[in-house]
Parts: structure tokens; sequence; C-alpha cells
């Protein structure tokens, strides 16, 4: 394989959003141009030692590095990314017309912080080809998210209908589906994230599928709404909260866009302690899952020493190239070791459970 590191200094050359265009056809055809190559990568690379499978709501985790929503957004390149080592892929997020999203440029890097700011604004192929996408490759050798989210058209009074729909659309192409009502890059969108639409809209979702539903949170909104909405989301149905997307904290980055949101190595702090403060409070009730700033093995470990079960990564994948996956994986068995576990499942929330004791 090429050395990521130089290929990262061609790629980089480009405006972000051309770079990652580039990167999408070349994933998208691997399977079919390299497959040998590929399936290679796949037994060298990827990580499934027993300690870190875990079954989870039904779905069996080979390991627990999961790939956020974002990067594979028309759900074009997931067997090249399964390929890559990845223990569960989120494609989406996805709408149910096609959008092109906001105006370019939308997509920034800031390579010192090892950081990417986006505006991206669900640009889609939309419901209709993405799922006629997926339909050809599901079900998978690994658990597949559908990121749901609504049209920019759409009146934040019928965004119910959108999510609706979706869910019936995906709910049989995913083996979960998630709630994105945290982008700050739909005008409105984190409106939603208020106790009568969650509940309205767990309602809905129950009635139409048993496939577990996970709702994904912002981290800049106080602590005690997201426990509230989170147990809201949890009595009525839900299975899991992925915590947290990006920030609106421009204070965090010099020389920010006063737009869009933030990800990558800055937002590590601010995600843990709200990841966090969260699982102190539902830990035990609901499924966990930690994004945002993780870009290593500590930092992963930290993410599930504080109760997550799997932990999703983004920036730090473009930054640090396919390696990073298994570099978490392998760092997290290690981890298990010192600290005499056999299983992850021993690791999740042990700092909380010391807290207890």
């Amino acid at each position: 394989m090429i050395d990521y590191q130089d290929l990262k200094k061609i790629m980089f050359k480009f405006q972000p959003e051309n770079a990652h265009n580039i990167a999408e056809f070349a994933f998208k055809y691997a399977p079919y141009i390299c497959p040998f190559a590929l399936s290679s990568y796949a037994k060298k690379h990827f990580i499934t030692d027993k300690s870190i499978r875990q079954n989870i709501l039904g779905m069996d985790f080979l390991n627990p590095v999961g790939l956020a929503a974002g990067f594979d957004k028309n759900a074009t390149m997931i067997k090249t990314l399964n390929a890559l080592g990845f223990g569960h892929i989120e494609y989406g997020t996805l709408t149910p017309k096609p959008q092109s999203g906001n105006p370019k440029p939308r997509l920034f890097r800031y390579l010192k912080f090892n950081s990417l700011q986006n505006a991206m604004g669900f640009n889609n192929d939309g419901m209709e080809i993405i799922s006629k996408r997926v339909a050809k490759l599901y079900p998978y050798a690994i658990p597949l998210g559908a990121n749901i989210g609504k049209n920019k058209v759409t009146p934040l009074k019928n965004a119910i209908d959108d999510y609706a729909v979706l869910i019936d659309n995906f709910k049989d192409l995913s083996d979960y589906l998630v709630v994105n009502i945290s982008s700050p890059n739909t005008k409105g969108l984190r409106d939603l994230q208020n106790e009568d639409f969650i509940k309205s809209l767990f309602d809905i979702a129950l009635k139409k599928t048993n496939k577990p539903i996970f709702l994904k949170i912002a981290p800049d909104m106080d602590i005690e709404q997201a426990v509230s909405i989170s147990t809201v989301a949890l009595n009525h149905g839900a299975k899991g909260i992925i915590a947290t997307n990006t920030t609106t904290d421009y204070s965090l980055l010099p020389d920010a866009k006063d737009f869009g949101g933030i990800s990558g190595d800055i937002l590590k702090d601010k995600s843990y302690n709200f990841f966090k403060s969260l699982s102190q409070e539902l830990f035990g009730k609901i499924t966990l899952i930690s994004a945002g700033g993780i870009g290593s093995a500590d930092e992963a470990y930290k993410r599930i020493r504080a109760g997550a079960s799997l932990v999703q990564i983004y920036s730090s994948f473009i930054f640090q190239g396919p390696k990073i996956v298994e570099d978490i994986n392998k760092g997290i068995i290690e981890k298990l070791k010192g600290d005499g576990y056999s299983h992850i499942s021993e690791a999740v929330g042990a700092d909380l459970k010391e807290q207890k004791h």
C-alpha cells in the first residue's frame, strides 16, 4: 500500500472538498479495480481479537472502532472502508430528497490542529438513489448504520415527516438508524433537540421498526438539557446515544469561520468532558457511543472507561490515514491487558464503576 503520509502531501494540495471527492472516487471503484489489494490489506490489518468483539443490541461488532457519519454520505465507499478495518460504518447523513448542500467553500482544514470545519449541509443523493445502492450489498459483513436528517426545504413543523419516511425506507437497509438533529449546518435543525419532538419521533419510529434507533446530540447544549432529552429518548424507545456531533464553539479554534461545525483534535477535551458528564447519568441505562476528537488508542480507551461501548472517528481518519483504525484497536487490546481485563466489556464504564466502590 502507498504510504499515507506521502499521499497526504499530494491530497492536501487540493481544496478539502475536492480531495474528498477524489478519495470517494478511488474508494468507490477500488473493490473492482484492485480487489486483491483490498483483501490483502484487510487480512493484515483488520483487527478482530476476541477481547474486543462485542454483541450489542443483537449486532456483532468485530471491533469497537467505527466510522462516523459524514464521510460516506452516499454509501458509495462501504466495501473499501470495511477493508480498511472499521468495525461498523455509518452512512449518511441522508435526506428524503437529493440536495446539493450549502454554498462552497464549505470544508476547511486546520493542519496545525488536525481539525476540520464543515458547513456541508447534508449534501447527498437522496433517499431513492441511496436506498437502491445499499440494497445491492445489505445485509453486510459488519453493522451498517443509516444516519438520517431532514431536507433543508422542509419546514421544522414538518420535519418529523422526513424522519418517518426515512425510517420506512432504511429500516431494512441498516442494522441501526441514527436520528441526526444535531448538525449545525441545516438552519434550525438543532431546535429539534427538544423533548416534545424527540418524544413524538421515537413514538412514531417504534411503530415502524424494531431496529435499534440512536440519537446523536451536539456538545454545545447544557449537560442538564442533554441528559433530559436523552432520557426522554430512552423512555420512548431509543437504544443508544451518540455523543457528540461537531461543535459551534468557535473560540476553540484560532481563525475559525463563524459558521459550520468544528471536528478533530481541537474538539477532544470538550467532547470527552461532555460525554463523561452524560455517561455519569445514563451509563447502564442505554448504549453509549463516543465520537468527537478521538485520534488515538489512549483517547478511545479513555472514552471506553468513561462508558462508551463503541467509538467513532472521522477527522483523525483523514489526518492520520487508514492505519489509525488498526492502531486504535491494537492499543485498546494492550490497554485491556495492562488493566487485567480479558474482555472490553470489563473496561466499559470502569471509571464509573470504580467511583461507586
